[in-house]
């Protein structure tokens, strides 16, 4: 295993000041390093392509290089900054890629991991991004020839971080949840019982479609159906939205997360445009990457009540304690669409969560009407 705290320190004294990225699950302890360490500037970014144009500002700003993390599924969502501005025969911007590799060689991961893992070091080359697997003590020297390179050709390079490589470092800890706040289970509890019995459901990835297959389990709870979106973070309400443009005699519902929404904010508009009256989309927000670490987001400070009505949703609906829970989700379900509620929850979820599993069975369920 590689000391976490020797990695962060290594690329400190590498003269790296600037971290950002999205928060991954291989990279939670060297995150949580950054976090702890008031040296260096850090900016948890919505996506990754975001973050990598966060970073060529800074690079533009300081002639310094800076690094930016990901998880290797959210590689694709840099891949325009890294080719059409980065690259080595555009602007040539030297950057560190940190990727959490899921489903590298070995290991035993979701599908969708399974996936793109095998593809990653392909994919790299092909982008003609120079990189290493780092995942011992040895691979620091060929790190800092990585970085050297790096900044005498002006390029990108990235090293690839297998999971559980890194040593545990304890994240500060964040305030208690406030008493009154509704967890998600409950939530997603009182949902399945209010819902119209031919409902469908398109729920985020992580936590959130993890509990909507528990709590369904669990309870027995029969109304509607579910598509869990296992991968494509940030992409629920756009599915949504395809479903309920043309299945317009359904309740279509959307269930996301903060995070999600503020990956590809842009859809908020194109719903609020395209939507019809049977369009419903609910955000869980807790504020945070819960899924991947606990790392905070950036929604609580966001009036999502301004942002979905200025984006052309019809109305705006605001869950906040679990005593007004079900009135106002009563409300919200029977309005029309577009509708966005907002739901604030506490953190923390079911324990011994089990994954959405024979996901083309999954598909065919959810599409029989």
């Amino acid at each position: 295993m590689i000391n976490t705290e020797k990695l962060l320190n290594f690329l400190i004294k590498k003269k790296i000041f600037f971290f950002t990225g999205v928060p991954d699950s291989i990279l939670k302890n060297i995150i949580n390093a950054i976090e702890n360490n008031r040296k260096i500037k850090h900016l948890i970014s919505a996506n990754e392509g975001t973050a990598l144009a966060t970073a060529i500002g800074y690079n533009l700003a300081t002639k310094m290089i800076p690094c930016v993390y990901m998880q290797n599924s959210g590689l694709g969502n840099s891949i325009n900054p890294l080719i059409s501005i980065s690259n080595k025969n555009i602007y040539s911007i030297p950057t560190i890629l940190m990727i959490g590799w899921r489903g590298s060689p070995n290991e035993i991961d979701e599908p969708q991991h399974m996936v793109k893992g095998k593809i990653t070091p392909a994919l790299l080359k092909l982008l003609g991004i120079k990189y290493l697997i780092f995942n011992k003590d040895k691979d620091f020297n060929k790190l800092s020839e990585l970085i050297k390179f790096s900044k005498k050709n002006r390029q990108i390079v990235a090293f690839l971080v297998k999971n559980k490589s890194l040593t545990d470092i304890k994240k500060i800890k964040n305030p208690k949840n406030p008493k009154k706040l509704i967890s998600r289970q409950k939530f997603i509890s009182d949902l399945l019982k209010e819902i119209p019995l031919t409902a469908k459901i398109i729920s985020t990835t992580g936590y959130t479609s993890r509990e909507l297959l528990q709590v369904r389990k669990l309870n027995n709870l029969k109304k509607g159906k579910d598509f869990y979106m296992v991968g494509g973070m940030g992409h629920a309400s756009s599915v949504a939205l395809g479903m309920s443009m043309f299945k317009t005699k359904k309740q279509i519902i959307c269930l996301d997360g903060d995070g999600s929404v503020l990956m590809h904010g842009g859809s908020l508009p194109i719903n609020g445009l395209a939507a019809g009256k049977n369009f419903k989309h609910i955000m869980l927000n807790n504020s945070s990457h819960e899924s991947v670490g606990g790392f905070k987001t950036i929604a609580n400070s966001i009036d999502f009540d301004k942002i979905s009505k200025g984006s052309g949703y019809k109305n705006y609906f605001k869950i906040s304690n679990k005593d007004n829970c079900k009135k106002i989700l009563k409300k919200f379900l029977s309005s029309n669409g577009p509708s966005f509620l907002e739901v604030l929850i506490s953190k923390g979820a079911l324990k011994n969560l089990i994954r959405p599993s024979n996901l083309k069975k999954i598909k065919q369920k959810f599409i029989i009407d």
